[in-house]
């Protein structure tokens, strides 16, 4: 790689692995279903049934995943977000759900899906009110924390909204306490960094000794500009949040919006690519009752699913970024290496792309094999450092790619990161 790239140590990374919440959870990248993108707040069961938050909607959701091979393929929690209470606490000052939407209540829901296989996530909020201002958790979390597990609730999803952030670690530690305070084992959603960062950079060690995997940046929306908006945030403060990334704990970019109205199947592909890549919770919301077909076997790729539940857990990274390209890399169990090749371009056609410029080949001295899993599968078989493959990746369209070492003498290490500027003029120039 002496040509191509200069190896660049970097410290934050260099420290060891802060110990992860210890409730035996996701060892690796969650996977399901969360209705917030797609539904968002809509309470109109009356002229809006098939759409509104409601305990029929998750039960269709439920149905549909056991059916159409969402849960075969590794989807398994089945998420409420926000607008599911009633206004009110309850005579004993607990959480209920609104009667009106969920005459069964939550209890009910939950068997319904467990009865399929599947887990039921539900939302709360650290403040006094959650984001659509019903009932928040401040002065209640031991209540509620009992209350989810007494429902047999598999998930928390615990929002920011409504809380000075001087108060957010404490709230988010004292959850995370009446959580385990229950007995019973319930995933951790934090968005405690989220709401820090315009003030300071956040406690990592302390965020990932609390949650199970913990939202950074904005709100995904279902458009281009907001996926891009994320992967460049991401970029940004790599050499901080990647460390703290692992088993048992995940930085998470949001949701998938895939299947729904605002990307190009190309940009779902990138999506769908480099969520693998950097190790995240993969949580879909779409309405799964009338996806695409191509939509459907984009997030059922059983290829893609693999690299994102890679049992060594580590996060991938930017490595590169030239010519309106950026190459994502990640290290793999097995002298594998996953990359991909986004193209950041969004007018013109496909643009061509050398394998020799990725910065990790040098792992094909002396051989490797190389496979493509987007946009098309494709096996190239046994290659080396001279080898002259070039991809042609589509505007906004990213080629993944998984690339294993067979007796190479470079070993990829996750301590060690890529400087963009390493990349020579005269390598970019051929691009």
């Amino acid at each position: 790689m002496d040509r191509t790239v200069l190896l660049l140590s970097v410290l934050s990374v260099l420290r060891p692995a802060v110990v992860a919440l210890d409730n035996g959870l996701a060892l690796k990248p969650t996977m399901g279903w969360l209705h917030w993108e797609r539904f968002m707040c809509n309470t109109d069961c009356v002229n809006d049934p098939d759409n509104c938050i409601s305990e029929r909607l998750y039960m269709q959701m439920a149905d549909v995943m056991v059916k159409e091979g969402w849960k075969e393929a590794g989807y398994e929690y089945v998420c409420i977000d926000d607008c599911w209470p009633s206004h009110q606490r309850d005579a004993q000052g607990r959480l209920q759900a609104d009667p009106d939407r969920f005459p069964g209540g939550i209890k009910k829901l939950a068997d319904y899906v467990h009865s399929k296989g599947l887990k039921l996530g539900i939302y709360a909020d650290v403040g006094v009110n959650t984001c659509a201002k019903y009932p928040g958790s401040l002065g209640h979390y031991e209540t509620d924390a009992q209350t989810f597990a007494d429902w047999d609730v598999d998930l928390l999803k615990f929002d920011g909204c409504f809380l000075d952030w001087t108060s957010l670690g404490e709230g988010y530690i004292n959850m995370s306490k009446a959580l385990n305070k229950t007995g019973k084992s319930i995933l951790y959603s934090c968005e405690w960094p989220l709401y820090e960062w315009a003030y300071q950079k956040p406690n990592y060690t302390a965020i990932r000794e609390t949650c199970n995997h913990w939202r950074n940046s904005e709100d995904v929306f279902d458009s281009w500009n907001s996926i891009r908006s994320i992967l460049d945030w991401t970029a940004k403060h790599q050499d901080i949040i990647v460390p703290s990334a692992g088993p048992g704990g995940w930085n998470d970019p949001d949701m998938l919006v895939i299947g729904n109205f605002g990307l190009s199947h190309d940009q779902q592909e990138s999506q769908m690519a480099l969520w693998a890549i950097m190790a995240a919770p993969l949580f879909m919301s779409n309405d799964l009752r009338g996806i695409c077909p191509r939509s459907k076997a984009l997030l059922q790729n059983k290829h893609v699913i693999e690299i994102n539940q890679d049992p060594l857990g580590k996060q991938g990274y930017r490595t590169a970024a030239m010519n309106s390209f950026e190459v994502w890399e990640r290290i793999m169990s097995n002298n594998s290496l996953a990359v991909a090749v986004l193209n950041l371009q969004d007018i013109g056609g496909p643009r061509k792309f050398p394998i020799v410029i990725i910065p990790s080949w040098k792992i094909c001295d002396p051989r490797c094999t190389v496979t493509q899993i987007l946009p098309q599968y494709k096996e190239f078989g046994v290659q080396n450092v001279q080898s002259d493959i070039v991809f042609s990746v589509n505007p906004t369209g990213t080629a993944l790619l998984k690339i294993t070492a067979i007796n190479s003498r470079f070993k990829p290490s996750h301590k060690l990161f890529w400087k963009n500027e390493s990349i020579r003029r005269d390598q970019t120039n051929t691009l």
